[in-house]
């Protein structure tokens, strides 16, 4: 038996089939209706295969759906906060009951499903649940707007996880599915562990939250983010070469460990902590790590919008553990690390740089304040900034 946190819903799921069925099924394939995925769909099915969604078997039916969409729950009761959908335009929607072929935006066979349902796509009931906005300048609205008006649903079968093994967002040696997470975890003798969510280079702030959390579990996982993100953010392979120069030097390679999440940012931020926590679960995490407007965009949303939202669900049923922090940095007057909980809020005190800022800097060739970023994240991103690789 084992001493982790059981998966949600209390099964690991695993849609990936074996070599011979891969086989039958694409042969099978060539005569298939044919639906192409978008980047968020094929992030979404690797992630139904692989278990990261458990208790999820395919994409969402109609009950599914509304009940997230109003209650953040399953059909079952099973907390769960963003649609994840499969959604075709009219004129191609197929016949209940019959197979489709499904294939990644690169071409590569994915799936198979059996469609068992078929569903109005309701944009309207998604973007005001979801992201609190049908404003089509907010990413994850503009792109739900921009779906099929038809869903379809159920089971599916899976070829392959990774549909781009040679490209450099690959990661094939870090992209662990939730059984191998476990399995490292269980190995290192963890009972506890701590998740890191990240779409950005691991910077001053984000260690401090990371180490006050890791002083309460046995290990901790730092688990950045690696299926599509918007125009803008800096790029996944980047990302993981600054976070590999930083673990290096400043983490306990005993307690703590680095794979990647194969998962679409929906920047829907308060429902995506949930998200992101639920996820986290089912790779065998205990505790989660929900920081200052997380998964947010713009202003759509409140500072501690993502923390606040934990108080309208059912903890007990979530599982996981949220580890609430309030905004941190560098205080000039403590000579260290702090936050507005540690330490006396002074006007001026924390060294803060906008976005925009950094930006500048590093574009510049210059790096940001040590008590901001640690030199080696710096120089890794001024590189790839050099080279005009930065950003997406």
């Amino acid at each position: 038996m084992s001493n982790l946190i059981q998966p949600h819903g209390g099964k690991l799921v695993n849609c990936l089939v074996d070599e011979a069925r891969a086989k039958a099924l694409t042969a099978e394939a060539g005569s298939l209706p044919r639906i192409d995925l978008t980047p968020k769909q094929s992030c979404d099915l690797e992630l139904i295969a692989n278990g990261g969604y458990s208790p999820l078997t395919g994409f969402m039916g109609e009950a599914d759906f509304q009940s997230v969409c109003k209650d953040m729950k399953l059909a079952s009761g099973d907390v769960w906060s963003i649609p994840v959908l499969l959604s075709v335009k009219e004129c191609c929607v197929p016949a209940l009951g019959s197979k489709v072929a499904l294939y990644a935006p690169n071409g590569t066979l994915q799936g198979v499903m059996e469609v068992k349902e078929e569903f109005v796509h309701d944009k309207a009931l998604e973007c005001k649940s979801v992201f609190r906005t049908d404003d089509d300048a907010h990413p994850g609205a503009a792109q739900v707007m921009a779906e099929g008006d038809v869903c379809i649903s159920g089971p599916v079968e899976v070829l392959t996880l990774c549909v781009d093994p040679d490209g450099d967002e690959a990661f094939l040696d870090r992209r662990l599915t939730p059984a191998q997470t476990r399995e490292a975890f269980e190995k290192k003798g963890w009972k506890t562990v701590v998740g890191f969510q990240t779409r950005n280079p691991i910077h001053r702030a984000h260690e401090y939250v990371i180490k006050c959390a890791q002083e309460i579990t046995d290990g901790l996982l730092i688990h950045p983010l690696v299926g599509e993100t918007k125009k803008g953010d800096i790029r996944a392979d980047v990302r993981m070469q600054a976070i590999d120069a930083l673990t290096a030097k400043y983490f306990n390679p005993d307690a703590s460990m680095v794979t990647v999440l194969p998962a679409a940012m929906r920047y829907a931020g308060p429902r995506e902590a949930i998200h992101h926590a639920i996820m986290r679960k089912n790779y065998g995490c205990s505790h989660f790590i929900v920081g200052r407007d997380h998964a947010g965009v713009g202003k759509y949303y409140g500072t501690y919008d993502a923390q606040h939202i934990f108080d309208e669900i059912c903890l007990d049923n979530l599982g996981i553990i949220p580890l609430m922090f309030e905004h941190s940095g560098w205080s000039k007057t403590y000579g260290g690390m702090v936050s507005f909980k540690s330490f006396p809020k002074i006007e001026g005190d924390i060294v803060f740089l906008s976005g925009t800022k950094v930006r500048e800097m590093l574009e510049g060739g210059e790096r940001p304040p040590a008590e901001f970023s640690r030199p080696e994240v710096a120089d890794v991103l001024i590189g790839a900034a050099k080279e005009g690789k930065l950003f997406v």
